[in-house]
């Protein structure tokens, strides 16, 4: 469950109190894992997979609340938030009461500086721990806000090219924006960082999520343009997506430019160990989206429309995550090794003793994988989930979700008898059946997104992949997750020794 799931006041879920209700939750009902979407600052859609940053945190997850704890806005302030929808987020409305919150209140910590003096050095502190990524970061929201939120490409040419003389020109002109992100993020970290230590007081380790690409509009790109397959004017040349399959018959055309492997592999994968070495200050576990690019990738020309014309070249393999062993010991990685996944994809992932996912979604109709996803052939090396955030939940792929798909009538039909055998259906909620078959299998470690804890149908669904419009919106509301829930995942995770 993402952050932004969770209930609140103001709109969508935060930091705040109710992150830290929900880890008691957790705790109530024996968990041991909180698994989150990536948390960088979102662009395009709202997406967590499409961010500005590959380092900074998102300031919309900023609590108000424990703004106003630290007087940095008043009671005022927050009667002023517009009626907003309690079950999904309307993110035009949040983002302007929130930023505008967000800004009020960074005009008060600022001010606060001559009689504040341990709040001014723990700030300056946070800045100069943080420059390496932090300084980028702030004046590069600062030249989007500038320059009316255009992508970075369209800047002046020498500020887009990162002139010198221009970068001090502009940072000169900006400081008071560019401090502004920077507070944004000394209290964004702040706030994680109290969640993060409830976590562990709890003993729940917190999974997050690490796209393998990075957004073209990003502070990541714009920084170090050389490690990309971008033309003279910094426009992709080569973008990312998968080849078509029995899902789409054009492929899935992600946009994202690719790598320029070689030119990483000569700077000693530096940009990867600085992205992994930020990403392990934000959680204890990381699951690796789209895993097999590392082995092999599939390149698109910029410019296409679909991905049909695109064509798989070889990346870094084994020799990337050697240089990251090195750096760091042991990986605490899970590879997303979903879709069609080579020998020398899965030799890689064992080699380095990541675990791998499966689905149950996908376990009874025809995916390729769906024998392994079957927990009687499960291994114990394996993280297996009900289903995922770009699948319908487990209540709508069961009433509604499954005659979604290409496939006749029959087909749907034997795909419902095969679940209700296999799960041995009884009159028990789908959702639990599910829950209760992983649960007793050997995978070492088992997720359940929070929409199937809850029974919720369709109109829950995090995501539809390549719907432009209308996704990460869910929220629950905080009735709905009641002691008797609480209780009887509790009961099953100790009756199968989780």
């Amino acid at each position: 469950m993402h952050p932004t799931s969770l209930p609140g006041p103001y709109g969508a879920g935060d930091l705040g109190p109710e992150a830290l209700s929900f880890v008691e939750f957790l705790a109530a009902a024996g968990q041991k894992i909180w698994q989150v979407l990536p948390l960088n600052p979102t662009g395009f859609g709202d997406s967590p997979y499409q961010c500005f940053s590959a380092f900074a945190g998102n300031p919309l997850l900023i609590s108000l609340d424990l703004l106003a704890e630290q007087g940095l806005l008043n009671n005022a302030d927050l009667a002023a938030a517009p009626p907003l929808p309690t079950r999904s987020i309307d993110y035009g409305a949040v983002i302007t009461f929130r930023f505008a919150m967000l800004q009020k209140a960074a005009i008060v910590f600022f001010a606060s500086f001559d009689r504040e003096a341990r709040r001014k050095a723990e700030y300056e502190r946070f800045c100069a721990e943080q420059s390496v990524w932090l300084d980028d970061y702030a004046l590069f929201m600062a030249l989007k806000d500038a320059h009316g939120g255009v992508a970075w490409t369209a800047w002046e040419r020498d500020v887009a090219g990162r002139e010198p003389a221009a970068l001090a020109r502009w940072g000169e002109r900006l400081a008071g924006e560019i401090a502004t992100y920077k507070f944004w993020q000394f209290e964004f970290f702040r706030q994680w960082g109290a969640v993060r230590e409830a976590c562990k007081r709890k003993g729940i380790r917190i999974m997050g999520d690490v796209p393998i690409y990075v957004s073209h509009d990003s502070v990541d790109v714009w920084t170090a343009p050389q490690f990309f397959w971008l033309s003279e004017q910094w426009n992709p040349q080569k973008v990312s997506g998968v080849p078509p399959d029995y899902f789409s018959a054009t492929g899935q055309l992600w946009g994202n430019p690719t790598y320029q492997w070689d030119r990483l592999r000569e700077d000693g994968y530096r940009w990867w160990i600085a992205r992994l070495r930020g990403v392990l200050k934000l959680f204890d576990l990381v699951r690796i989206d789209h895993f097999r690019g590392f082995e092999a990738f599939f390149e698109i020309p910029a410019g296409e429309a679909t991905a049909v014309n695109g064509a798989w070249l070889k990346g870094p393999g084994a020799e990337l995550f050697e240089v990251l062993e090195r750096e760091f010991g042991e990986l605490p990685i899970v590879a997303e090794n979903l879709g069609s996944i080579t020998p020398e994809v899965e030799a890689i992932r064992r080699r380095f003793n990541f675990p791998g996912m499966a689905i149950l979604q996908f376990a009874f109709g025809t995916d390729p994988q769906g024998p392994s996803f079957r927990p009687h052939n499960y291994e114990p090396n394996l993280v297996a989930y009900t289903g995922g955030h770009d699948n319908d939940t487990t209540v709508g792929w069961w009433t509604s979700g499954i005659a979604d798909s290409t496939r006749s009538e029959e087909g749907l039909r034997l795909e419902r008898e095969f679940a209700s055998a296999y799960l041995n259906l009884r009159g028990e909620e789908i959702q639990w059946a599910m829950i209760h078959a992983l649960m007793a299998s050997v995978a070492d470690t088992v997720l359940i997104p929070m929409q199937d804890l809850l029974g919720l149908g369709s109109e829950a669904r995090m995501n539809v992949p390549g719907r432009m419009g209308g996704n990460w919106r869910w929220r629950y509301e905080r009735e709905q997750l009641s002691p008797a829930i609480a209780q009887r995942l509790k009961a099953l995770t100790k009756l199968y020794e989780r």
